[in-house]
This record gives structure tokens, sequence and C-alpha cells, in this order.
């Protein structure tokens, strides 16, 4: 949404739709927000990166993933994601043994310091990756979480 008039317009179309009952909540939510449904429900990370519209992903030293080594509570892990990679435009934090591989995705405005953190679950001790999609590639970094006690049905 470019302006607060198109957001206005914008979200009266979703709401009609929505009390129409040609849309359901979630999906005008979904619609809202530019969600991508085929994303957050991938298994792996090569699926994931795909279904973002990503040919492949490379490693990069200037990504920046903070959070705990060891988390108590697998329903409650405190993550943050830093790119210092130009063109930053959007952050996804992903859990590499979670069912959905995505837990989190931002997108980044042009001229806004790349900087995201959440809390996020994790039903097991797994790599938590920081995905960063700068002038249309894609960049990310690793690091593992053990988590003592699952937050996802654990």
């Amino acid at each position: 949404m470019t302006n607060r008039r198109d957001f206005i317009e914008f979200t009266g179309v979703v709401g009609v739709l929505a009390a129409a009952g040609l849309l359901s909540a979630e999906q005008a939510l979904a619609q809202q927000a530019g969600w991508n449904k085929s994303a957050f429900e991938a298994k792996s990370l090569a699926d994931a990166v795909k279904a973002l519209g990503g040919a492949g992903v490379s490693e990069s030293k200037e990504i920046t993933i903070t959070g705990p080594d060891i988390a108590e509570n697998g329903a409650v892990v405190p993550v943050g994601v830093t790119s210092k990679v130009p063109g930053t435009q959007a952050v996804y934090i992903l859990v590499e043994k979670n069912p959905n591989i995505i837990a989190a995705g931002f997108n980044i405005p042009a001229g806004t310091e790349a900087n995201v953190s959440t809390r996020i679950k994790m039903g097991q001790s797994s790599n938590v990756i920081g995905l960063v999609k700068a002038n249309n590639q894609y960049y990310m970094a690793s690091k593992e979480v053990k988590v003592t006690l699952g937050g996802c049905g654990g």
C-alpha cells in the first residue's frame, strides 16, 4: 500500500468480500498482509526458497542470528536476525526441524535497518536459519539452538 487512502480502500473491499462470505476471515487477513501460503507450508529450505521465488541460496557472513544456545522452553524461543547485506528486502526466520520450516517473515522497506526479532516455537533442537532476500537473491546464516522442552506438541 502506497498511502493511507489505498490502504483504507483495500481493507474496505476485503471486508465486503469477507462479509458476503466470498472470503474467509483468514483469507482476508492473508490477502491484506500479502501472505505467501505455499512458502509458509514448505517443509525444507529449498522448498521455501522456491516458493518465495528464489532459485537458490548462498551463505553470508553479513547475516547475524541472535538467540539462546539452549532454550528451556521450545514454545517461546527469542530469536533475532540482523542483515548487513546491501539492498535487504525481506528477512525470514526458519526452523529446520519444525513441521513447517518458516516460522516468521518480515518485509524490510527501503532505507530501513534490517534488524528483526520475535519469539518462535521449536519442537526440538534444530538449526535456526536467517534467510535474507536482497536484490532478488537469497542469502542465509544458521545457528544451532538446543531445546530442552519442546513447544510444537512436545
